[in-house]
C-alpha cells in the first residue's frame, strides 16, 4: 500500500516531463525515478480508438484523449489524413465500405465512437444508416474480436429502436445491436442538441443552438434535460466515464453528462 502511494506521488512529480520525453527524463533524474517513470509507462499502455475524429464532438474527444495521462496510444480511423499530428496518434487511413480488411490493425482497449451525419448530407435514409448504424456496428464487432474492453458511444437523446422517428429508432437499433454484443463495459451517452462551431453548415442546428444560447432561461425546471450539450462538455464526460470502473450497460442522459464533466 505504502509502495502504491508513493508511486502515485512519483507520478503527480514527473508527470509534466513523461508526456515530453521519458528517455530525457532518465537521463536527468536517479535510476530509481527512471524506473517508475518505465513502470507507470507500462501501467499507462492502454489505447483508444476512435470513429468520427473530424467530426464537431470526435475531435474535442481526440483533442482530450491526446492529452490524456491514460493512453500512451490513440488510433483514429480516418477516410483521409487528419491535419493534426501527436506522438501518441496513430491514423488510420481505412475505407469503411471495406473495415474486414483492417481487422487486424482495429485493435484497442477503450472504443469512442462520436461519428455520425445527417439525413440531408448523407443524401438518403440508406445512405444516413451507413454511417450511422452499418459503420459504428461492425468496429464494435472488429475491435471486440481484438480484445477491446469498453466501448464508448455518443447516441442521442430520445433513442429507441422503436421510435416513430427514423434518426431516432436508427440510434436506438445501434445501442441494442451494441448490447448483444456483450461488452465488459458499454457506456452510452445520450446528449441533447450539440453546441460548437461545426465546420459544416446545419440549418436546423443553428436555429437550436441560437435558442439554446439566446433563450437558455427557457431550459430550466422540466425542460432542463433538453439544454443543449457543448461538446467540450461531453467529451470531458466521455473520458471520466472511460476512467470508471462500469461493468454491463450504463446510459448517461444529458443532464448526467453535465454532472459527470464537472466531477
Amino acid at each position: 500500500m505504502i509502495f502504491w502511494f508513493f508511486l502515485i506521488k512519483q507520478k503527480e512529480q514527473l508527470s509534466a516531463q513523461v508526456n515530453t520525453s521519458r528517455i530525457a527524463v532518465c537521463k536527468e533524474t536517479k535510476p530509481h525515478a527512471c524506473y517508475l517513470l518505465f513502470l507507470l509507462a507500462f501501467m499507462n499502455s492502454k489505447t483508444a480508438l476512435i470513429i468520427g475524429a473530424t467530426g464537431l464532438t470526435g475531435a474535442e474527444c481526440l483533442r482530450l484523449l491526446l492529452q490524456s495521462d491514460n493512453y500512451n496510444k490513440v488510433i483514429a480511423l480516418v477516410r483521409k489524413p487528419l491535419e493534426i499530428s501527436h506522438p501518441k496518434l496513430l491514423p488510420l487511413v481505412v475505407d469503411f465500405e471495406n473495415l474486414e480488411q483492417y481487422a487486424p490493425q482495429i485493435k484497442a482497449d477503450d472504443i469512442y465512437c462520436a461519428i455520425g451525419t445527417t439525413i440531408a448530407k448523407a443524401g438518403s435514409q440508406q445512405a444516413f444508416k451507413k454511417v450511422d448504424y452499418e459503420i459504428p456496428l461492425k468496429v464494435a464487432q472488429l475491435a471486440l474480436q481484438n480484445g477491446a474492453k469498453k466501448f464508448i458511444l455518443v447516441s442521442s437523446m430520445g433513442a429507441n429502436a422503436k421510435s416513430g422517428i427514423f434518426y431516432s429508432r436508427v440510434k436506438g437499433e445501434l445501442e441494442e445491436a451494441i448490447k448483444k454484443l456483450n461488452y465488459l463495459s458499454f457506456i452510452i451517452f445520450r446528449p441533447s442538441l450539440l453546441l460548437g462551431n461545426r465546420k459544416e453548415k446545419r440549418t436546423g442546428e443553428a436555429i437550436g443552438r441560437w435558442m439554446s444560447e439566446k433563450l437558455s432561461f427557457l431550459f430550466s425546471g422540466p425542460l432542463k434535460k433538453y439544454k443543449g450539450t457543448p461538446v467540450d462538455v461531453l467529451a470531458k464526460a466521455m473520458l471520466k466515464a472511460a476512467m470508471q470502473n462500469i461493468n454491463g450497460v450504463r446510459i448517461i442522459e444529458n443532464e448526467e453528462i453535465f454532472i459527470l464533466a464537472e466531477q
